[in-house]
């Protein structure tokens, strides 16, 4: 498995190693396997790749595959289905024929949980010898991680509707035969077991770890180190990418020395070096050329250089005023790593210098937050004040989803178990809604869209704040939230009507008029995503191919989606590494030149460099602005 935080090189690495594994085991089946709901592999192989394992024709035991997880579930569907169903009948009050809209609904974390099942049905049939795993961002790896627990909690519930068909069937026909159900359920606990022994297991499974020498990558690693211990996910390594040498650029040199340093403290099993390629690593050649070249780290002494960092200069043309305009809502967006948090903080603190009489508010929609990072400070889920006007926050999945829980979840766990005041202490044991509180006590993976919508909604109704910006999470999951007020919406509307069908026996008229209400409020939320003078979505790219052809299919999706976006942030902007502007025809390129790493700061306080960096960044984005204040 490899991951790391986004844009660090994962797809490179995990398809150079596939490739290597492949020629080091000519007679194995190897499989390279994207969990990514944005993957690019095939940008970086230069093949096609679909949810169907593709064999490479230069290595024919090595096939590729992303996973499509809406195919895979029709095939969940079409094997199980039934029996699901069954079970939810048994435990509830709906009759099955009520559950078939659910399959067409879209749910969160699916592209987790097909994951997890469907990388346990290979090694469980054995359809392949060796997997390579490339993983989403680290925030997602570890949601997908977690799933093993969810799905444990998920199985327990499904045993307690079980045991109210065994109790009334015993209760009215004095026996209980086992059927089908049984016999699925004792084959899902047996997968489950065996998938998390796999998981656990050093000898079969390792986590390569990638990153690349730059502070805000530093400190996530610490962090996605540190989860991963907590889980008892085994670590293979830690591949530090993109590393220039001595006859390099000697401010990144020396910059990179630094971090590189900061990076051998980690307690790792082996850590190596990736140097940094005059072209990008795409295609085969490329790519078995860079494995050739990777060495292991060692504790060489720091070599200190005195070097002058060197500002860039403003590029036209810069942002407009989004204030001025009347924008409530920025969101920022792109594939991991290209710079989001970098722009969504500059914009921030841009407009917050601009306009010390509004209230500005940057937050975090990532599960792996590295907002706090950028700005120099800790961050949690309430508030902090930045400056007089500027606040900053990483939204925290788990109070939302108390809170959440509180406001609707319970009641409408108690509702769809049917619970039943019956006198026969079997009957209410069994018709308790014990089985559906396990359910929804989880924090299903990939929850957190759903989750960051309400908040943001509650931000928005609130109007304590002039302009939010959104630092969101990368392509696949920021589609995803953009996508959940229709989603959301239609969970609601199926409930309702689950709700009129039944309303004689549940009652509960108070709380379908609450979820009414945050029924019309989600579809308030879809309207001012949509809405060009409300919302204002941004994409930061950089001019690798790659990236492109991922910010080309991002710009697509919300054009089809009807969101907004008039511009385009070339982040790390290079002049002899231009792309054509003709790629984005419909959006103004604002290009962000690459910034000093360093900027002169003292060893003792390198946690202040993203900070002067995100300043120096608001000056560049903004300097139309500055340009007409002075």
């Amino acid at each position: 498995m490899v991951s790391g935080k986004g844009g660090v090189g994962k797809t490179t690495l995990s398809s150079g190693f596939a490739r290597h594994w492949a020629q080091q085991f000519p007679n194995e089946r190897i499989l390279l396997l994207s969990t990514d709901p944005a993957h690019s592999i095939a940008d970086v192989l230069q093949v096609e790749v679909s949810n169907t394992a593709i064999a490479l024709e230069d290595l024919p035991n090595l096939s590729l595959r992303a996973i499509a997880a809406d195919k895979l579930l029709q095939d969940f569907k079409a094997k199980y289905g039934t029996i699901l169903e069954l079970l939810v009948e048994r435990g509830s009050f709906v009759e099955k024929g009520d559950l078939s809209p659910v399959w067409d609904l879209s749910w969160p974390g699916l592209n987790e949980l097909m994951g997890v099942l469907e990388i346990q049905r290979l090694l469980r049939e054995k359809v392949v010898d060796r997997i390579v795993v490339d993983m989403a961002p680290s925030g997602h790896t570890l949601a997908l991680f977690g799933l093993m627990d969810f799905l444990d909690e998920f199985l327990a519930a499904l045993e307690l509707f079980q045991e109210k068909h065994q109790v009334i069937s015993q209760s009215f026909m004095g026996r209980y035969v086992p059927d089908e159900v049984d016999w699925f359920l004792l084959e899902m606990k047996a997968d489950l077991m065996n998938g998390r022994q796999w998981l656990h297991d050093q000898t079969q499974t390792a986590c390569l770890v990638v990153a690349i020498a730059e502070w805000m990558s530093l400190l996530e690693t610490q962090r996605f180190l540190r989860s991963l211990k907590t889980l008892a996910i085994p670590v293979g390594g830690l591949l530090i990418n993109q590393v220039v040498d001595s006859t390099s650029d000697v401010n990144q040199y020396s910059d990179q020395q630094t971090l590189i340093c900061k990076f051998l403290e980690l307690s790792v099993p082996a850590m190596l070096l990736v140097p940094q390629q005059p072209l990008e690593p795409v295609g085969s050649k490329a790519l078995d050329s860079l494995m050739t070249q990777i060495r292991m780290a060692d504790a060489a002494p720091l070599i200190s250089i005195t070097v002058e960092s060197r500002i860039p200069e403003p590029i036209l043309p810069g942002f407009s005023d989004f204030i001025a305009e009347g924008r409530k809502l920025v969101l920022i967006g792109g594939k991991g790593g290209v710079g989001k948090t970098t722009v969504a903080a500059a914009i921030a603190l841009g407009m917050a210098h601009r306009h010390r009489d509004r209230k500005i508010c940057v937050i975090s929609i990532d599960p792996a937050h590295s907002l706090g990072d950028a700005l120099g400070t800790y961050l949690g889920h309430d508030p902090t004040e930045i400056t007089s006007n500027l606040s900053a926050q990483e939204l925290d999945a788990k109070q939302v989803l108390d809170q959440f829980r509180e406001d609707y979840l319970w009641e409408l766990a108690t509702m769809m178990s049917g619970e039943t005041t019956s006198p026969n202490l079997a009957m209410r044991v069994a018709y308790s809604p014990e089985a559906w509180r396990r359910i929804v006590s989880q924090a299903l993976p990939g929850i957190d869209e759903m989750l960051s919508l309400i908040e943001v909604m509650k931000r928005l109704e609130s109007k304590e704040q002039d302009l939010i910006i959104l630092d969101t999470a990368p392509t696949g999951h920021l589609l995803r939230f953009l996508e959940m007020p229709t989603a959301l919406g239609d969970w609601l509307t199926w409930i309702f009507r689950l709700w009129i069908k039944y309303q004689n026996v549940l009652g509960r008229t108070e709380f379908m008029g609450r979820l009414r209400t945050l029924r019309q409020r989600v579809m308030q939320a879809q309207k001012q995503l949509q809405d060009p003078q409300h919302t204002e979505f941004i994409g930061v790219c950089q001019a690798k191919s790659a990236v492109l052809a991922e910010t080309q299919r991002l710009t697509e999706a919300l054009r089809s989606l009807g969101v907004p976006q008039r511009y385009i942030v070339n982040n790390r902007f290079e002049p002899e590494h231009r792309f054509d502007p003709q790629l984005f025809p419909n959006q103004t390129i604002v290009s962000l030149p690459v910034l000093p790493k360093l900027i002169n700061v003292s060893h003792n306080s390198l946690r202040n460099v993203p900070f002067k960096q995100i300043e120096m960044a608001a000056s560049l984005l903004f300097h139309d602005q500055e340009e007409q204040i002075n």
